[in-house]
């Protein structure tokens, strides 16, 4: 040890007339071996070999005593054990502490390994199957290098627990290096759920729970009829762009009507002989914008009832069972209500003609049932006492100077 040698070539032919030599200690020289394809020749009975600390990298494993029982290595560049390397079936114990391994090597060219020393590499994450491919090992140093603490470490954890104490330095010489946040953590103490580490449960999982997702999100649309609600956002928007687009002057609303009035076609009779001649005649002079005088030929119905609650003070909706299962009282809720929350407005006026039942209102008709349950709303009353007082409330809520 401690000289200037280089070739592990001529080393071995220096020694391979030696018939009593056991033992040669090499390390700490600079010896390395770059003859590929050229056969080394030892000393018959050579068992002991060391060749740490020295420059020696994968194709040593080339040039070694066939009958080494024992082997150092340790402190030089090695990256890996070759496939194709001479077996050493007599090897017992083997020393690569200090290379640069990547994981522990397998035991393929050494069918009587019993300790082998891997501290001290580069090992990230080392095979789980180690013990399988070295059945005769009873002794793995394997601590002290810079383990990535990942879900592929697991079975390398999980390998220690089966092994029986073949793990020599656990606990204590293996710690996680990676991730940040986990470094100095023992491989004893890392676990992760097996949910976390198997891509399969993993998948199925996200899966199940996209599609259960999905199914709550389209129950959600369909109960709450929001396909419904899109679709009248959009003729909303696009009704407003087109009257900018062609007639950009009259954006300025000018009210023309004190209400417009909104009820099913079933309620016609009512608005028509009670509702419209107790409030436009007599004093006040109040003007009620009805679908069938004022809606304008060549618009869309919807663009009609936009304009109309737009240039309405109030909006009257005289509520029945018939409103809630008419489809345009619907749509002249919806809008009366958007004008109510885009304007800040107090422009809702309810009248209940006759009493609905909560449970028989449909799903979409969510805001009517929110409307109820907050606003006061005018009751027809049935005795004609009473009705005196139900028109003066009404004419008080919508009076107003145009």
């Amino acid at each position: 040890q401690r000289n200037k040698f280089e070739s592990l070539h001529k080393v071995s032919f220096m020694t391979s007339h030696m018939k009593s030599l056991k033992y040669l200690d090499m390390s700490y020289n600079l010896l390395s071996h770059d003859a590929v394809g050229v056969q080394c020749e030892w000393a018959e009975y050579l068992t002991e070999l060391d060749l740490s600390s020295n420059q020696l990298m994968d194709a040593v494993f080339e040039c070694l005593p066939v009958n080494i029982k024992k082997l150092n290595l340790q402190n030089n560049q090695i990256t890996s054990v070759p496939k194709g390397m001479t077996e050493l079936k007599s090897l017992e114990e083997l020393n690569l502490a200090s290379n640069r391994l990547a994981d522990l090597p397998g035991c393929s060219g050494f069918a009587s390994l019993e300790l082998l020393n891997t501290e001290m590499n580069l090992i990230l994450t080392p095979s789980a199957t180690f013990f399988q491919s070295c059945p005769m090992v009873r002794e793995l140093q394997a601590g002290h290098n810079p383990f990535k603490c990942s879900c592929e470490l697991q079975d390398f954890i999980h390998l220690e627990r089966q092994s029986g104490g073949k793990l020599f330095g656990w606990p204590a010489a293996y710690v996680c290096e990676y991730p940040e946040d986990l470094r100095g953590t023992q491989l004893q103490d890392f676990h992760l759920t097996e949910l976390a580490c198997n891509t399969v449960l993993l998948l199925m999982t996200a899966l199940l729970l996209t599609l259960v997702l999905v199914a709550v999100v389209a129950f959600l649309c369909i109960y709450l009829d929001v396909p419904w609600y899109m679709r009248m956002t959009w003729q909303w928007t696009q009704t407003k762009r087109r009257a900018w687009h062609n007639h950009p002057e009259e954006q300025e609303t000018i009210l023309q009507f004190h209400a417009f009035i909104s009820y099913s076609e079933r309620d016609s009779l009512w608005v028509k002989n009670e509702l419209i001649p107790n409030l436009e005649k007599g004093e006040g002079h109040i003007k009620l914008c009805q679908h069938e005088r004022n809606f304008i030929p060549g618009k869309t119905i919807v663009e009609n009832i936009i304009d109309c609650i737009e240039k309405s003070y109030k909006s009257i909706f005289v509520l029945s069972p018939n409103f809630v299962q008419s489809e345009w009282c619907h749509y002249e809720l919806y809008f009366a209500h958007h004008k109510l929350f885009s304007e800040n407005s107090n422009s809702l006026i309810l009248i209940l003609l006759e009493p609905i039942v909560p449970h028989f209102i449909p799903a979409r008709y969510h805001k009517l049932k929110a409307l109820m349950a907050k606003r006061t709303y005018l009751e027809w009353p049935k005795e004609r006492n009473k009705r005196a007082l139900f028109w003066a409330n009404l004419r008080a809520a919508i009076s107003i100077n145009l």
